[in-house]
């Protein structure tokens, strides 16, 4: 009889706790390389950011914002109408190229 205690006990203790809810285990903080941090290279613009940015340095008809190797590249039209094709720096901003599109 002790003995069937004991194995219903330990079958009611293996139940509560297989059910309860596990504690979230804590994860070491990693550190990257350099190497690393540049082979992903993630923008600090958004899209949004991007566009806005563009639209009000006089930039129209903004398409295609797309995100390449560290830059956005942007077909629009510039002031003046013609259209452009830009390249932005994913962290600036900046534009680092502008190139007319016949």
């Amino acid at each position: 009889m002790a003995a069937a205690s004991l194995l219903a006990g330990l079958a009611t203790g293996a139940m509560a706790q297989s059910t309860a809810p596990s504690a979230p285990v804590a994860t070491p903080p990693t550190s990257m390389s350099a190497a690393t941090a540049h082979a992903v290279q993630v923008p600090q613009l958004t899209i949004r950011d991007v566009y806005d940015r563009l639209e009000a340095a006089g930039y129209r008809d903004l398409r295609e914002i797309e995100w390449s190797d560290g830059r956005y590249e942007v077909k629009a039209r510039n002031a003046q109408g013609a259209r452009v094709k830009l390249e932005i720096d994913g962290n600036t901003g900046a534009v680092l190229r502008n190139r007319i599109k016949h």
